[in-house]
């Protein structure tokens, strides 16, 4: 897996990493090593690759958006999960831990604590995931049928977007970067103003 994403910024760059002296591991094997450890790894393909910390603004902005939609939420069909949720694509062989997941009805899981099947993801982008939150993130999510929308929040800057599945099964994307702006979260038929969202970020202030 790329995770340069072509892009000139060097902190941008995800390395994976190196155990064991392996380079290739079984779903059994990372699965071991990720119910032992502390720290949490993606899994693509036989490959692990280590996730980044998130920084004090990445952390503000989920609490606001998290705790904001579970609270709307309670007692709905569709429901929010925060990042300790894993997520498996089988179609990718691709195992991670999205910010937000928003599952509705019942959730299926691969086992005990590997969900499938989210109706909507939402990442929090921090400055070393950026780029591959854009680009071959997306990519692979896009693999999930029961996909219908994918939003991804700026820490950077106040801007926020929303890709949502169209009646003819094309992506199409909504931007947001005003205080005033309402995003929409269709799945849940909700909406939340980028002041609520950026609350105690200072980037209202900018």
């Amino acid at each position: 897996m790329d995770y340069n994403n072509d892009n000139n910024d060097t902190d941008e760059v995800r390395e994976p990493i190196v155990a064991y002296g392996k380079s290739k591991f079984t779903i059994e094997e990372y699965l071991e090593m990720e119910r032992a450890g502390s720290w949490k790894h993606e899994y693509y393909q036989g490959e692990i690759f280590a996730m980044s910390g998130a920084a004090n603004r990445h952390n503000i902005i989920f609490m606001n958006l998290y705790g904001d939609l579970a609270y709307r939420t309670k007692g709905k069909t569709c429901r929010p999960l925060g990042s300790d949720m894993r997520i498996y694509i089988p179609e990718k062989t691709f195992f991670t831990y999205p910010d937000i997941s928003i599952f509705c009805g019942e959730i299926k899981f691969m086992d005990d604590d590997n969900a499938i099947g989210p109706a909507a993801l939402i990442e929090i982008l921090s400055p070393s995931t950026r780029n591959y939150d854009r680009g071959v993130k997306f990519g692979l999510y896009k693999a999930i049928p029961e996909l219908k929308e994918y939003i991804m929040v700026d820490t950077k800057k106040m801007y926020v977007a929303a890709w949502r599945i169209d009646d003819q099964g094309q992506w199409q994307l909504q931007e947001y970067d005003k205080p005033g702006d309402i995003l929409q979260i269709a799945t849940v038929a909700l909406s939340f103003s980028l002041a609520d969202i950026y609350a105690d970020t200072r980037l209202l202030d900018t």
